[in-house]
């Protein structure tokens, strides 16, 4: 009977290991493959000291390859211009999940960003890297039918 009772707390402890380890596994550029929907909100510092109230949504489709395409509407201190803009860039993911990602809209300077990956892909956790800029956005995969 004593033995029987040691074994039950090694069975809960391989168990917890293990669930442990099938969420540990190193991420791609293909773990976010897929469209996610993001909203986005934050400030913009310009040099005169004055600031700019950020608010909009995304949509963007990963390839799984490192290319993205992506669709926004941006609100600047709520004034938001009719429309999505369209834009497209690259991204890198990084075994632990982590990753880089540049955004080329017409018109505009080129947006860098830094990124976690969570939720087995599921989630998508951004900042925006370029001076003045104080802006983060968080995404969520959308289903596919």
């Amino acid at each position: 009977m004593k033995s029987r009772i040691w074994l039950f707390p090694l069975t809960l402890a391989l168990a917890a290991s293990s669930a442990l380890t099938a969420y540990a596994a190193p991420c791609s550029n293909a773990t976010i493959r897929g469209t996610y929907a993001f909203t986005i909100r934050g400030t913009i510092l310009v040099p005169d000291g004055t600031t700019l109230l950020v608010s909009g949504i995304d949509k963007v489709t990963f390839d799984g390859n490192g290319n993205l395409s992506q669709l926004d509407a941006v609100a600047i201190n709520g004034n938001l211009a009719p429309g999505f803009r369209p834009g497209k860039g690259t991204y890198s993911v990084n075994p632990n999940c982590t990753g880089t990602q540049t955004i080329t809209i017409d018109g505009t300077p080129d947006l860098h960003l830094q990124f976690i990956v969570s939720q087995a892909g599921k989630v998508i956790r951004q900042v925006v890297t370029d001076p003045g800029f104080a802006t983060t956005a968080e995404g969520e995969r959308q289903r596919t039918p």
